[in-house]
């Protein structure tokens, strides 16, 4: 006979997040029989999310920025690290000032929250909470990102980046804890799924495994990343589930050993492991060198027998996460960063001057003038550049479908995939990072046979078939560094102005003037790609 045994299947062993106070209103004992029941205002809700989404929208936490500090003091670091690794601690000194946010993409807001059984509100506690986010996205130089189907193939922006993601469970107790996240769509994308079986469950299969896996992230998500990497789990939503949280960081205090209750916990060895092969793996921050993570989170879960879903996912250079809290002293967020300019050095890393290209001159003298040069090299944009995403591409193929040309700026500019964030007053751009190139690989070898997008500027790796594109129309694709929006905007974007689709939105198609725009040569018109040479 087997005894009856519950746990937590997570069971945090504790939390040493500082927080800080924003109110003690908004929250009351009262007394219900013999029992005390802490009722919460809704609109204790609605300023705890709008203050958190706020903060994680502009500030970072301290452990994140030591760690990018860390890697410009490691004298193992390459070049390429410490070249990332100060413009990302520059641009998160930019953000903390509160008007440009770190990342254009300023995400999809998540909450996952655990509400005490002896917390009382009264209302639907998610549309509370999302009056909340609401009014950060309104009141904000944030970008609206989320798309809602009117039918199955028509869409349109919100307008308000609602809806979000809520997800609420119950607990024992009388406190109401909470994780915000605000999370991009280049690393959501890089979530993976592997339904795996037993024959994984060894230490030759494991490693071989994660070798393999480990370059599916490539550097489109914006590294250097916190990896979760998930081994089981009663459900594929529950594996990938613990994988979010994981990489947020949220799952750090878990134990380090298994029970018979089946309990979550951390496998440090593999965490040292695997942190180990992404270091051999030479792809660093974002181009080549050491720091391709910053961290590993390696959680092993129960599963059923026939089952063994595997998870892999990171949280990206914009670590949006921030937990947040309402107890009976009142309602609290987590302390980010305010001050992420103590982490800068007095000096920037020494580099090897960059290559100086001027977009202001005929396509193919910026094209002869890129050939003269090796993937990798270092350079530096001065001109005009047009700025198209995923739907305004979608447009233009629609005109090739229907026999009509390809628009004269798609083929005498450099284009940039991007979509800006709302512009401050006085600024002439909001934060205007690159958005991950390969969603656009389907459209490029169409578009250059037609002379348009022969130089192309984004962030991450990409297809074979845009190697082989620019190899045969002698194009380039230029890497741009994922993650430093708001320095961009700040230093480097001197103009924007819409020229086509202006109804999209932030996916209209604009141009742009940059000056001293930090880009890499990745892929060239000799049939070279960077990233193939790791």
């Amino acid at each position: 006979m087997i005894d009856f045994i519950y746990q937590d299947p997570y069971p945090i062993l504790k939390d040493d997040t500082q927080y800080r106070k924003i109110t003690s209103d908004f929250v009351k004992v009262e007394k219900f029989g013999e029992r005390e029941i802490l009722t919460v205002d809704p609109k204790g809700l609605e300023l705890l999310a709008e203050e958190a989404l706020t903060d994680v929208s502009f500030m970072l936490r301290t452990s994140h920025l030591q760690k990018l500090r860390k890697i410009l003091d490691d004298p193992e670091a390459t070049d390429n690290d410490r070249f990332v690794a100060y413009n990302l601690l520059q641009n998160a000194s930019v953000a903390a000032e509160g008007q440009l946010p770190s990342c254009q993409d300023t995400g999809t807001a998540i909450v996952m929250a655990k509400k005490g059984e002896s917390i009382f509100t009264g209302v639907d506690d998610a549309e509370w909470l999302s009056k909340g986010i609401f009014n950060t996205y309104q009141k904000r130089n944030l970008r609206y990102s989320q798309i809602v189907p009117i039918s199955m193939f028509e869409e349109k922006n919100s307008g308000s980046n609602l809806p979000a993601q809520i997800d609420i469970y119950a607990k024992k107790g009388a406190s109401y804890e909470f994780l915000f996240m605000a999370k991009g769509g280049g690393s959501a994308n890089k979530t993976y799924l592997y339904q795996q079986t037993k024959s994984l469950l060894n230490d030759k299969s494991m490693d071989a495994f994660i070798r393999a896996k480990i370059k599916d992230l490539g550097t489109s998500a914006c590294p250097p990343y916190h990896l979760a990497l998930v081994i089981g789990g009663t459900s594929a939503e529950a594996n990938l589930s613990a994988v979010k949280k994981a990489s947020a960081g949220y799952y750090d205090h878990l134990p380090t050993s298994g029970n018979m209750a089946g309990q979550a916990f951390r496998d440090i060895e593999w965490e040292e492991r695997v942190q180990k092969i992404c270091q051999e793996s030479e792809i660093g921050a974002q181009f080549g060198g050491k720091y391709f993570t910053h961290d590993v989170r390696v959680i092993r879960l129960p599963r059923h027998a026939a089952s063994c879903p595997v998870g892999l996912g990171v949280s990206c250079s914009a670590d949006r996460n921030i937990k947040g809290k309402i107890t009976k002293d009142g309602i609290f967020v987590e302390q980010l960063e305010v001050n992420p300019k103590q982490f800068l050095p007095e000096t920037a890393p020494h580099l090897e001057a960059p290559v100086e290209i001027d977009l202001d001159q005929p396509m193919a003298d910026i094209l002869a003038k890129l050939s003269q040069y090796p993937i990798k090299t270092r350079l530096k944009l001065n001109g005009t550049v047009i700025v198209a995403r995923d739907i305004a591409h979608a447009k233009i193929k629609e005109l090739l479908d229907a026999g009509k040309p390809m628009p004269d700026y798609f083929k005498n500019h450099p284009v940039y995939y991007a979509g800006p964030a709302k512009t401050p007053e006085g600024m002439p751009s909001g934060s205007f990072g690159p958005t991950t190139a390969g969603r656009m690989d389907v459209y490029v070898d169409e578009f250059q046979k037609n002379g348009g997008s022969m130089v192309m500027l984004a962030k991450g790796n990409r297809t074979k078939q845009v190697t082989d594109a620019c190899n045969k129309y002698g194009g380039f694709y230029l890497g741009s560094i994922g993650g430093p929006a708001a320095i961009l905007a700040q230093d480097n974007i001197l103009k924007v102005e819409v020229v086509d689709f202006e109804e999209l939105g932030m996916e209209a198609v604009r141009k742009i003037t940059v000056k001293d725009f930090p880009a890499f040569i990745i892929t060239d018109d000799k049939g070279n790609d960077f990233f193939e040479n790791l």
